[in-house]
């Protein structure tokens, strides 16, 4: 048998197995046997745990939600390749939607998996200790899972059954029953996980301890939130801060002491589920993270400029807002840890006057126009944005090089190996200041931002980035955390949680003209709502056709 880290998929007549990836778990293929063989021995059961965390990969480092989590929100806005306007402007958005059909019906798949296993685990065979602790990873993923499913869609179907065979009906749930569930499984990982995994990409249980204080300042609970995070912050797990953020988004840095809990990505990128219909039905086309495609300005077209590995393969989805552009001072790091504004010729067919290595391209969110004679081309803030902040070139824009990867083996080579961040140590503290900021503590509160700002700030700028205890607001900390987090799958979560999605996105995003109280869920699929016979009970969410 061979090592793996988590993944790769195997159909049953039941539901999902999976196995595949990079070297720490160990692979077992049940190929030819049938569910039940399989739920009853150890090694099959392994197989189903790691399929259970391979339907992270539907969301973490995938276009589709890129698109739900960063667009229609204040820090993004379409650029010219985007392909799903409807998400990215609410604009028409219906169940028809490709992304929210595709993740609904992956979502679902996982939590049916999750379910299996959660009930057929005593007759796995396993040791006791074992049992619990693989019985506490697939709880968090169920809780994981269903918190996916109950923010973007509200309360639709719940259960805590596997499906078996042809299912016609489905439910409408409380919210709140989704919620008592989730905190039900999210303790139960938390009090059986251990501190620590040797096989990346398990949870473990800090990483549970870290989602569930997301999920209590979710639910308003900000004294459990806080006093969750801070358990985290001071556990002694051995997190820390990486202390030059640009360094965070070094590949050779992908798992690093900030990462308490990432989806992990194989090196070798066939094990990532890459259209494989014999083993992948479901993952057919899924394939290695893709984030690094989406962010990317389009420059190999501009004089002095090829396409190239170390600029990436645009496909010129997403450009920033202005507003996300000026969010940062000149004091915080974290602008040029994000961003990239200058592309140097790497053409053999340049321009008179120019040569390889010179200065090709500049894309700025400042007014800079370029030295007299100059050879390269500037797209200041004027030439990318009209005075009101809508866009007047969707082509050229300061380009997010969080998610790109100088390792892929060519210019033009679509998959990525990076790990899907899911919660850095920075996003505790975070949650601890937001929390304390509700319980009226702003002291506290500007105390846990501060740790986050003094690693972001330029040598001799501490002071400047520091914050009062009268600066703290909520908006403040939104801000932040755009500063923080932008483009890593937070932002549509941030401002649903905090109730700010119909107040700051058409105020501050001029691509979105008007975004009503229903666009606080999404639109249940309409190929789900086609297929129950009882449609006068389970309906599309209001708002929606």
């Amino acid at each position: 048998m061979k090592k793996t880290s988590i993944l790769s998929i195997l159909a049953l007549s039941i539901t999902i197995l999976t196995t595949s990836c990079e070297d720490l778990l160990e692979e077992y293929n049940p190929s030819g046997l049938t569910a039940e063989a399989v739920y009853t021995t150890p090694e099959g059961f392994e197989s189903l745990v790691n399929a259970a965390y391979s339907y992270q990969r539907w969301w973490y480092g995938k276009e589709e939600a890129y698109n739900m989590t960063e667009m229609g929100t204040d820090i993004w806005m379409s650029a010219a390749g985007d392909v799903w306007p409807d998400l990215s402007t609410y604009t028409n958005l219906q169940g028809t939607n490709a992304p929210i059909t595709t993740l609904w019906t992956q979502l679902y798949a996982a939590v049916n998996l999750t379910n299996a296993g959660i009930n057929r685990i005593a007759d796995a065979g396993l040791t006791p200790a074992n049992r619990l602790q693989r019985e506490a990873e697939l709880r968090f993923l169920r809780a994981f899972y269903y918190y996916h499913i109950v923010e973007t869609w509200g309360g639709v179907h719940f259960t805590l059954e596997e499906s078996q065979g042809i299912i016609t009906t489905a439910n409408k749930t409380p919210v709140d029953t989704f919620y008592a569930q989730i905190l039900e499984d999210l303790n139960f990982a938390v009090k059986h996980l251990a501190p620590t995994t040797p096989d990346y990409g398990r949870v473990t249980k800090p990483a549970a301890m870290s989602f569930l204080a997301r999920i209590y300042l979710t639910r308003k609970m900000y004294k459990e939130a806080s006093d969750m995070a801070t358990a985290v912050i001071n556990g002694g797990f051995g997190y820390k801060l990486v202390p030059n953020y640009k360094d965070l988004w070094n590949m050779a840095n992908n798992r690093n002491s900030e990462i308490v809990y990432a989806v992990n990505y194989a090196e070798n990128l066939t094990l990532n589920d890459l259209r494989n219909n014999e083993t992948n039905p479901l993952g057919h086309g899924r394939g290695s993270n893709n984030g690094h495609l989406h962010f990317l300005m389009k420059y190999d077209n501009l004089p002095g400029l090829t396409r190239a590995i170390e600029y990436g393969r645009p496909f010129n989805r997403y450009m920033p807002t202005r507003t996300l552009l000026d969010l940062y001072s000149e004091a915080d790091n974290r602008y040029e840890g994000s961003f990239m504004e200058v592309w140097y010729a790497n053409s053999t067919n340049l321009p008179a006057g120019m040569h390889r290595g010179d200065t090709a391209v500049v894309a700025t969110r400042s007014t800079f126009k370029g030295s007299a004679g100059h050879i390269y081309q500037v797209y200041n803030r004027n030439d990318i944005y009209n005075q009101d902040g809508t866009v007047r070139d969707n082509l050229r824009y300061p380009t997010l090089t969080k998610h790109m990867d100088n390792t892929r083996s060519s210019a033009n080579e679509a998959q990525s190996a990076r790990d899907a961040y899911v919660i850095r140590f920075a996003e505790l503290y975070l949650i601890a200041a937001e929390a304390q900021m509700y319980l009226g503590n702003l002291q506290a509160a500007a105390d846990f931002i501060n740790v986050v700002r003094a690693r972001a700030a330029k040598p001799g700028q501490a002071d400047a980035m520091k914050i009062t205890a009268d600066q703290v607001t909520i908006d403040f900390i939104l801000d932040e955390r755009a500063r923080e987090f932008a483009g890593e799958q937070l932002r549509w979560f941030d401002l649903k949680r905090t109730n700010k999605l119909v107040d700051r996105v058409p105020a501050l995003n001029p691509d979105v003209k008007s975004v009503g109280q229903h666009h606080y869920i999404r639109p249940i699929p309409q190929s789900q709502l086609d297929a129950v016979t009882n449609r006068d009970e389970f309906t599309q969410n209001p708002g929606y056709q």
